[in-house]
Parts: C-alpha cells; sequence; structure tokens
C-alpha cells in the first residue's frame, strides 16, 4: 500500500493538493470511525486496568525513546541545535498508528485493537509535548490544544460508551455505518505514507547523512526493542497490552516528525532519513521482533 502511494504520486494521480483533504478526513473521521468500532463493545476495555495503564505506557516510552536517543546522539557527536535535536525528536518517537494499527489487526483480536487505542493516548500526548521541549524548546502549555485532535476525542467518547453498554442500544446502521467508514482508514493512511515518501525522496543526500541512518536504525530497530521487550516481560499488565508493547517495540519511526520538524524549527530532511531508514530496515525487523518478542514474554 505504501509502495502503491508512491507510484500513484509519481503518476501524479495523487497530487499534493490533495493531501491535506485526504488527511483531514482520514484524521477527523475515518480514524474516529475505526476507534468507535474497535471500543464500543470491547469487553476488555471494561476492565480499569487497560484504561488506566496502556497511556502511561505510551508516555514512558515515547520518553524512553527521547532519552536513549539524546544519548545516541552525544555518543555520535552530533551538535547540540539544530540536527541533535531533530534527531532525538524524530528516531525516539515510533510509529504507534500507520504501522502498528494494520499489523495488530491482522495478528491479534479487536480486544488488543482496543488496548492500542488507549495506549496511543499517551503517544499522542508525547508526540506534541516532546515537539515543544526537545525541537522548539517551548513550554507544552502554549501547545494543549493539538492534544485535544479528533481521535483523542473520539477515544474518550467510545470508553464512555463502551461503559454505558451502547452496543445494545445505538441503532444497528450507525454501527455498520462506523464500521464501513473505519475499514477506510488504514488504506488510506498507508498510500499517503508512500505518497509523501514520493514527496521528499529528492531532498535525501545519503552520502552526507550516513551516520544519522546508521545511528537511527541501530537505536530505533535495535537497542530500543530490547528495552520495550523487557517493560512486556515484567510489568504487571493484561495480555492485550503485553501484545500492544510487543508490536510497538518492533516499530520504526513515526512519519508525523517529518512534517513538526518543519513548524517547530527543527530539520526536515534529517527527520526524512531517520523516517525513511528505519522503516526500510523494519521490512525485516519487524517480523523478527515480533516472533522474539512474544516468545520472550511467553503469552
Amino acid at each position: 500500500m505504501i509502495a502503491i502511494g508512491f507510484v500513484i504520486r509519481r503518476a501524479r494521480w495523487l497530487t499534493a493538493e490533495a493531501d491535506h483533504s485526504l488527511l483531514r478526513a482520514t484524521v477527523n473521521l475515518f480514524y474516529p470511525c475505526l476507534i468507535a468500532d474497535t471500543i464500543i463493545g470491547n469487553p476488555a476495555l471494561k476492565n480499569a486496568g487497560n484504561l488506566a495503564l496502556p497511556p502511561l505506557v505510551g508516555l514512558g516510552t515515547c520518553f524512553l525513546g527521547f532519552g536513549l536517543c539524546w544519548l545516541g546522539a552525544r555518543a555520535m557527536r552530533l551538535s547540540r541545535g539544530k540536527e541533535a535535536r531533530t534527531f532525538v525528536y524524530s528516531t525516539g518517537m515510533y510509529n504507534y498508528g500507520y504501522t502498528a494499527i494494520p499489523i495488530i489487526e491482522a495478528v491479534f483480536d479487536k480486544q488488543t485493537m482496543g488496548v492500542l487505542f488507549t495506549h496511543n493516548l499517551g503517544a499522542e500526548v508525547s508526540i506534541w509535548i516532546g515537539a515543544s521541549l526537545i525541537l522548539a524548546a517551548v513550554s507544552p502549555r502554549r501547545e494543549w490544544r493539538k492534544i485535544l485532535n479528533a481521535p483523542v476525542i473520539a477515544i474518550i467518547i467510545c470508553v464512555v460508551l463502551n461503559f454505558c453498554g451502547a452496543r445494545t442500544w445505538l441503532p444497528d446502521f450507525s454501527l455498520r455505518a462506523s464500521h464501513s467508514l473505519g475499514q477506510c482508514a488504514v488504506p488510506l493512511a498507508l498510500v499517503l505514507t508512500g505518497a509523501t515518501y514520493a514527496d521528499f525522496i529528492a531532498e535525501l543526500h545519503p552520502r552526507g547523512g550516513l551516520h544519522i541512518a546508521t545511528g537511527a536504525c541501530l537505536l530505533r530497530n535495535g537497542i530500543l526493542p530490547l528495552f520495550f521487550l523487557a517493560i512486556a516481560k515484567w510489568l504487571p499488565c493484561s495480555v492485550e497490552l503485553k501484545h500492544v508493547i510487543v508490536v510497538q517495540a518492533a516499530m520504526p519511526a513515526a512519519m508525523m516528525p517529518i512534517i513538526i520538524a518543519k513548524h517547530y524549527n527543527g530539520d526536515p530532511k534529517i527527520a526524512l532519513q531517520v523516517v525513511l531508514f528505519t522503516s526500510i530496515a523494519a521490512f525485516a525487523t519487524i517480523p523478527f521482533w515480533i516472533r522474539a518478542g512474544l516468545a520472550f514474554i511467553g503469552v
């Protein structure tokens, strides 16, 4: 799907002018519908432990990534300016949505998918706090509105509806419509990801950024998963959350830092190098870490 997005951008079937509208529809309509379809009627999310702990894990693992990548940036002797800040932010932030959602949908059950969405509340908060503290060096209080986006609001509302037994009294046509619209979210997001790669690929300079690509892959695809799997093994939590942590351990760098770096005084070319090379490496490392992780945690 990512490759298809790349090809249709090159063929000019999907223009850059259309991206903003499609992204708004994906974030504000299709993802909330997928969230509603997953959470409403999900028995795993009536367990208080699956509501309180997953967001904390999402928040904590992101900041663990920032901390280890800061140490990595110092070991790589990156400058303390824009280059190092962008490297730390883009490598530390993993792809908790676009890549994780289709994998969990394919490998695990609906209960695990629901826990993923509550986990992503913490990751969503982290991506904006990290942008403020690491890239822009401003107070997160100035950016709090960006945390309250449509998917976050949808998760909160749907968790409440699930506790109220909404699956039994909501009209059936609304549930079917939500299911159908939600199925559009992941394919469209992946196609847009490929189109974004096509836009930025010309700006890539592999020779000048080889140390960035190597350091990012070593950290994101090699070292950080070990810490994630240790958390999944020894954290007292539900099986569903353990599965989510294992999948997130295998994730490449998130896509959003490429865009966010433009607006927060970062270096989008470094963010692109981090995202592109960790994503390429992830084709080999994702199956390995998920298999090894599930065997290690024993569930």
